[in-house]
């Protein structure tokens, strides 16, 4: 960045030879006219002081490139653009102040602006700025009514596969340990090394033998950790600890403890803490719908009363999760400038039971959006009653993980295959028959007997489960497709014991 220096200038009036052409040109006036018209003043070049040093190159008016950026959005202009119509059209010269026969400025003068406002909290500070003098003008308002969406921000690098991945993030730590500790590199690079890790990776959509090259990949990349903490101790540098963090992603060590890729069995991470780039380390994998991406979630909210203009009150660019969890800081922003809004209106992904309560119990928001789907397993296989269909009047089925929970004294079943269910409560009242080749429930004691709990445990296994195969089914002729009323097989001996039938498969 060029050391260049700001010399502020009081507000410059607009040419009257400027302003004449203007209005001649454009009667009714254009977008850019009317923020100059209206927005006269929003910020000054003593604003934008502490951007610039004292000594330097004079700079161009940061105040007029912040309004040049304001255009450039607006009209939807590349920075070539942007600065082709400073020079060229009148309407942009009168929005600036300028004289006919300026000349603007260079194209990239933009970009360096942009790298200055990048900085610490500096766009945030002149977005502060900018609404503490539109609510001073009136144009915006607390207590009003405000909404906020998402959109998608992608990352500045390519996708990569798993084995490019991991292959540019062992690159990527060679590259810095060349230049900060080349001694740890001796005898390490090899020739071989050279030529996997020599250059920037890029393979075809299929490349040859990937599950070996990635397990070589690995078994390179723990000899060149091994090197770094052994010269750096637990302070490492940053390239190197995501390349440890992908190892642990992506790869496993066997018995042997040598390197194999993790599978869909093994476990995979979650989108929402997977690394996708060894230079971009917070940009994630998003699936919205039917829309895919790699980047970030922007969070824009702007006001939307019927009799003002619509004027964005918060922006945030937040690594890609959950919508509910930026509500709190969009509230948090808000309250902070004194803009909270009485009516905030949201899509699904926003709204929920505890953001509505959070939202009016903390800041009196009446947060507006409709609640999602019930995505619970139960709801996506209709299997039991959901929340949303039951009452108090109707009487509700219970499935068959809720009678193992309620069965189990004190133990929960983690995991719970598909099994036959009757699908109403009558069903499992009434006496079934008794399936074939399967032995009578015995009767046991009263369950007000300690040593109830373990004969109904016992009647229920051997009548319960449905065999797979022939492990419990004598040898003879193959046995014929259960019935309907062998689905209820656990009538009897729930009748006898009093008890509930308990699932064994994983108990017993």
């Amino acid at each position: 960045m060029a050391l260049m220096s700001v010399r502020p200038r009081p507000g410059a009036e607009v040419p009257e030879l400027t302003a004449r052409v203007a209005r001649a040109a454009n009667p009714k006036g254009t977008t850019a006219m009317w923020v100059r018209d209206r927005l006269e003043g929003l910020w000054a070049d003593e604003d934008f002081a502490g951007w610039y040093s004292r000594d330097g190159r004079p700079a161009w008016s940061p105040a007029q490139l912040a309004t040049v950026c304001v255009l450039q959005f607006l009209d939807n202009l590349s920075d070539r653009q942007a600065a082709e119509a400073v020079r060229c059209r009148i309407d942009y010269k009168y929005a600036l102040g300028l004289e006919l026969e300026d000349p603007g400025f260079h194209h990239s003068v933009l970009s360096d602006f942009r790298d200055r406002l990048a900085e610490d909290d500096r766009a945030d500070r002149l977005l502060d700025l900018m609404l503490s003098r539109l609510t001073e003008a009136g144009l915006v308002k607390a207590r009003g009514r405000q909404r906020t969406d998402s959109t998608r921000v992608l990352s500045a690098g390519r996708e990569l596969t798993r084995l490019e991945l991991v292959t540019e993030a062992v690159r990527a730590v060679l590259e810095h340990l060349a230049t900060d500790a080349p001694q740890i590199l001796d005898e390490l690079v090899t020739a071989e090394w050279s030529e996997r890790y020599g250059r920037q990776v890029r393979m075809c959509s299929q490349p040859s033998h990937p599950v070996a090259r990635l397990t070589q990949v690995g078994t390179d990349a723990d000899v060149l950790l091994a090197r770094v903490y052994d010269r750096f101790g637990e302070q490492i540098p940053p390239q190197a600890d995501v390349l440890r963090r992908l190892l642990i992603q992506h790869l496993l060590t066997d018995a042997r403890g040598r390197f194999r890729p993790r599978t869909e069995r093994d476990g995979l991470p979650p989108s929402r803490i997977r690394v996708q780039s060894p230079y971009e380390t917070e940009a994630r994998w998003v699936r919205r719908g039917d829309t895919r991406w790699t980047g970030y979630l922007l969070h824009v909210t702007e006001t939307c009363d019927e009799d003002r203009a619509n004027v964005v009150t918060d922006v945030a660019t937040w690594v890609s999760e959950a919508d509910t969890q930026a509500l709190p800081g969009i509230h948090a922003r808000l309250k902070k400038r004194r803009l909270l809004p009485a009516e905030h209106l949201v899509d699904g992904g926003y709204a929920s039971g505890a953001a509505l309560a959070d939202a009016n119990r903390n800041h009196k928001i009446a947060l507006v959006g409709p609640i999602g789907k019930n995505s619970s397993k139960q709801a996506k296989a209709a299997d039991g009653s959901a929340k949303g269909t039951s009452s108090s009047t109707s009487t509700a089925v219970r499935s068959p993980a809720r009678t193992a929970r309620s069965a189990a004294t004190g133990t929960r079943s983690r995991r719970w295959p598909p099994t036959p269910w009757s699908g109403s409560a009558s069903a499992s009242a009434a006496p079934a028959r008794r399936r074939p080749n399967a032995p009578a429930a015995k009767p046991g004691p009263s369950t007000s007997c300690p040593a109830a709990s373990t004969s109904s445990k016992n009647a229920t296994a051997t009548t319960s489960r449905t065999p797979r195969g022939a492990g419990s089914t004598p040898a003879g002729p193959a046995p014929r497709a259960p019935s309907p009323s062998a689905r209820t097989a656990t009538g009897p001996a729930t009748a006898a014991t009093g008890a509930r039938p308990r699932r064994t498969s994983n108990m017993s």
